[in-house]
């Protein structure tokens, strides 16, 4: 049907008959991935551990707070999706899962943001690639079956953070699989993929698109330098345990280098930006947290790139939920008034 509207469209957009588009439903209509980043601005990651997905009683995240993240300032929200532990022994999602992630996106539909669909199961897949494989491809045949016929602003990340047993060789090999997975049923659906470890800056220009496929948008996560947006992190031993800041010249200057190197691959192979996650971690001083923050937003903003904090809830938070309130310094930092 998309594709007989698509057929349609073409000879009346010829004619300058624009207002034969109206009427189509949002699912039929192409947006390209710039116009796609122009339309995310500003967003955040959210939902990635709650227990909303187990229990949707149990969530600490409620679907009101999608109307807090669109009267905070926020454009897009980067749904977090730990999908494997959903699956049975066949890579079958749960019906209950995808209940409740079409709940999800619906309410964030609802508030006019752009839902990006994040397989985080990035660990595992690190981890286990040779286990990790069928599950991921049995996730994009499904979530592609499944949303075929959503709208726009919905768009794919094929997964999060590729790294250990995901080198930049591999994971080159499996974009290449799994980008024909999701264009059986989503031809010009807007997909977002990152480089290998961890999607970091550092590899980049590693990273290999298929040049035919148009409709992609590159990412990248900025957590550098380490030692202060991790201090702290029980996960993260290597880094110190608290009192390192941030805010100096040479520390500005070195992360306008950073953005101006994404930038230049990003215009040397005509890919739009999404700066998927940054941030820096509680322990931080909040004054150091909030200047690092609002310096990597305004660099990203300041290239065209849309961005995604992280994250909503859980840790790096840039909402209370216990207090049921904005973190102000950390919300002034990203969207200020």
């Amino acid at each position: 049907m998309v594709k007989t509207l698509q057929a349609l469209i073409r000879p009346l957009a010829a004619l300058g008959l624009a207002s034969a588009l109206i009427a189509l439903p949002a699912a039929a209509r192409e947006i390209s991935p710039l116009d796609q980043v122009r339309t995310m601005t500003r967003g955040v990651n959210v939902l990635g551990y709650d227990p909303l997905w187990k229990d949707p009683a149990k969530g600490r995240f409620q679907m009101r707070h999608f109307k807090t993240i669109k009267d905070g300032g926020f454009n897009t929200v980067r749904l977090n999706l730990h999908a494997f532990e959903h699956m049975d022994a066949d890579n079958r999602l749960d019906p209950a899962w995808l209940k409740t992630l079409d709940q999800v996106v619906d309410a964030a539909l609802a508030q006019k943001l752009t839902v990006i669909l994040d397989e985080h199961d990035f660990n595992v897949c690190g981890e286990d690639p040779a286990a990790c494989k069928p599950k991921l491809v049995a996730f994009w045949k499904q979530i592609g079956e499944h949303y075929r016929d959503a709208p726009d602003q919905v768009v794919f990340e094929l997964l999060n953070e590729p790294c250990k047993g995901l080198t930049d060789e591999v994971w080159n090999a499996w974009v290449a699989e799994l980008l024909p997975v999701v264009r059986a049923t989503n031809p010009t659906r807007n997909v977002v993929v990152g480089p290998a470890f961890w999607n970091n800056i550092s590899h980049l220009d590693q990273l290999k698109l298929p040049e035919g496929d148009r409709h992609l948008i590159a990412t990248v996560h900025y957590y550098l330098p380490m030692e202060f947006t991790h201090q702290g992190a029980s996960w993260n031993p290597a880094t110190p345990e608290t009192g390192v800041t941030w805010g100096t010249d040479a520390e500005r200057r070195r992360m306008k280098a950073d953005f101006d190197g994404v930038q230049a691959w990003a215009k040397a192979h005509g890919r739009p930006m999404l700066l998927g996650e940054f941030g820096a971690y509680d322990k931080g001083d909040m004054a150091s947290r909030a200047a690092y923050t609002a310096a990597a937003a305004r660099e990203a903003e300041a290239r065209g790139w849309a961005w995604a904090y992280w994250q909503f809830d859980s840790d790096f938070i840039a909402y209370d939920i216990g207090k049921d309130a904005w973190v102000e310094p950390i919300r002034k930092a990203l969207v200020p008034r």
